[in-house]
């Protein structure tokens, strides 16, 4: 495609048949200041290489869509100010206008899969958010899964949605919700939820094999694997549901709606955890990088 580049790094293992990860690259823009969001964002990249992959980060600078960031477009997209967010909406427009946006899950999806990338690590993807009924507040994520073939790994949705109705949407849209090593469903900074695994599989082979029997099926989508956080970096439900219900209810009281809530909500979930949301966050990323690092591989073995 005329308007995407490749790394050096991400056209060697493309050219030398090593696997690759994608990484989105709103948890640069959006997630944390400059410098700890590029610190992060290059630890992250180093457990996949360690992990037996190749990293790629995406993003789109200057209306070029970029699979793996060179270090000097890394640090220049951690510090860039008014960076759009960018999902399957927009993502056309700012690369036919030369804009800069970082990937949310559902633009990180479609370039991947464009870049001939099958497996995708992020934090959490977005769903549908309590009182959706009312709102009809739901992530294009949903949407994106079930119609990108990329298998996308998570520790769930986020915490401050409504799992169970986003459970249902995927359950509808016939996406299949994969936990790794658990019959419970996680939610995000939780290993637990209220909520039983849709499936359950063990080992990275597993996965990759789902994956590749879909394609032979022809199904369209993605699968999401839900990835519990590690025991020694989770924040327990019991201790968080109380904080999320007040952040939400100073939502409301403020009357803050529409794609300002989650930002607000995670900040305030910041404060008031005075910052192991954030440190369990990046736990949680690094790994569902090493789980992806693995899926990449064994889907490579399969494909041999």
């Amino acid at each position: 495609m005329f308007f995407m580049t490749f790394s050096a790094e991400a056209a060697r293992a493309k050219s030398n048949g090593q696997p690759l990860v994608a990484l989105e690259s709103t948890i640069i823009t959006h997630g944390m200041p400059y410098p700890q969001n590029v610190e992060v964002a290059k630890q992250v990249e180093d457990d996949i290489r360690a992990a037996g992959a190749v990293p790629a980060t995406i993003a789109v600078l200057d209306g070029r869509l970029h699979i793996g960031l060179e270090t000097e477009q890394l640090e220049r997209l951690g510090q860039a100010r008014g960076v759009a967010k960018l999902s399957r909406a927009d993502l056309a427009a700012c690369l036919a206008t030369g804009g800069t946006g970082s990937t949310t899950v559902a633009a990180t999806m479609i370039a991947a899969h464009h870049a001939g990338i099958p497996v995708f690590a992020t934090g959490g993807i977005g769903g549908v958010h309590r009182g959706a009924e009312q709102s009809f507040d739901i992530s294009a994520d949903l949407q994106e899964l079930a119609q990108t073939p990329v298998t996308v790994v998570s520790a769930g949705p986020k915490a401050i949605l409504d799992i169970a109705k986003t459970l249902e949407v995927l359950e509808t849209l016939g996406v299949p919700v994969i936990v790794k090593g658990s019959d419970v469903f996680p939610a995000f900074w939780s290993r637990q939820s209220p909520y039983s695994a849709p499936l359950r599989m063990d080992d990275a082979t597993q996965i990759a094999r789902a994956h590749a029997v879909r394609g032979e099926l022809g199904l369209p989508g993605g699968q999401l694997v839900a990835n519990p956080i590690p025991a020694e970096d989770e924040i327990p439900a019991d201790q968080l549901v109380p904080v999320i219900a007040l952040a939400r209810a100073e939502a409301e009281e403020a009357g803050i709606s529409g794609k300002s809530v989650t930002p607000f909500l995670l900040e305030r979930i910041f404060e008031q955890t005075r910052g192991a949301s954030l440190t369990a966050n990046i736990a949680l990323v690094r790994h569902n990088a090493r789980v992806a690092a693995e899926i990449a591989q064994a889907l490579r073995k399969l494909n041999a």
